[in-house]
């Protein structure tokens, strides 16, 4: 939701997130805890959250922060499982999405790890720009795969999603990239955040599977998009998009499709 400029009331995303809750997903990327300037559309969150009913879903709640603060109000929430991080390994779009460096970044991912365990709550770091960047910044696979390892040996982070902020990737590069590191990194999690144009949207998560990736981000009907990357978004994976790719593996999904057309009919009104 945090492209939208038009307000959405926080009646509506309450009753969107419910909707989704009773879907079958594993975890749920619900809100965010930044600064209401950066993300005024997500200023309600903690409104939001309030109106959640947990009760008969296994779904947990992942929460957006980008620093210490937001790490704080987050946690202070039971509800929420899964603090979210979006680490760059673009220098620009470091700058750009949270206002510091790498190196501010990964001493605000220590920071923001103390605070996680204080309250027993999980990070999930989005590599971002992890398939290259539109702003002429150094990229290579092994970058990426460095920054997870440094992450991890620093840390102890066990959760990851490898993100394609601005829809940079493809086929080739998304399945040598998680080839690369479900190998290295067998014993962590690490899912895939792509953006995409439709019509590459299949291929690329077909890509990824190949590869050995199980866990994926995806939205309803691919809305979304970063605003802090670019001023044209590049929406996300849609969740019709997943259904497609992998409706002919054995076990793929464990949803309540009737839940999920609900829910689909809900996202027409929050997005229009």
């Amino acid at each position: 939701m945090q492209g939208v400029e038009k307000w959405i009331p926080t009646e509506l995303k309450t009753r969107y997130i419910n909707s989704l809750l009773k879907v079958g997903f594993d975890v749920l990327d619900f809100g965010s805890f930044v600064s209401p300037k950066a993300i005024p559309q997500l200023k309600d969150t903690a409104d939001v959250l309030k109106g959640i009913e947990l009760s008969g879903s296994d779904t947990k709640l992942l929460a957006i922060i980008a620093n210490e603060r937001g790490a704080e109000d987050a946690s202070a929430f039971e509800e929420i499982t899964y603090l979210g991080f979006p680490f760059s390994i673009s220098e620009t779009f470091q700058q750009r999405n949270t206002n510091s460096s790498i190196e501010q970044s990964l001493r605000r991912v220590e920071s923001i790890n103390n605070i996680a365990q204080k309250w027993n709550k999980q990070i999930l770091i989005y590599i971002s720009m992890a398939f290259g960047n539109p702003y002429g910044d150094p990229w290579s696979p092994d970058l990426a795969s460095h920054w997870i390892d440094r992450l991890n040996e620093s840390f102890g982070i066990q959760n990851f999603a490898l993100a394609d902020t601005v829809g940079m990737s493809n086929v080739q590069n998304i399945e040598s990239l998680f080839k690369m590191v479900i190998a290295d990194f067998s014993m962590l999690s690490i899912g895939a955040h792509l953006h995409s144009t439709p019509e590459m949207a299949v291929d690329k998560l077909k890509a990824a599977f190949d590869a050995g990736c199980r866990n994926f981000d995806v939205a309803l009907y691919g809305f979304g998009g970063c605003p802090m990357a670019e001023d044209v978004l590049v929406g996300n994976v849609s969740t019709q998009s997943l259904i497609e790719a992998f409706v002919d593996e054995p076990g793929s999904f464990h949803l309540d499709f009737y839940r999920l057309q609900e829910s689909e009919r809900i996202a027409s009104l929050v997005f229009g």
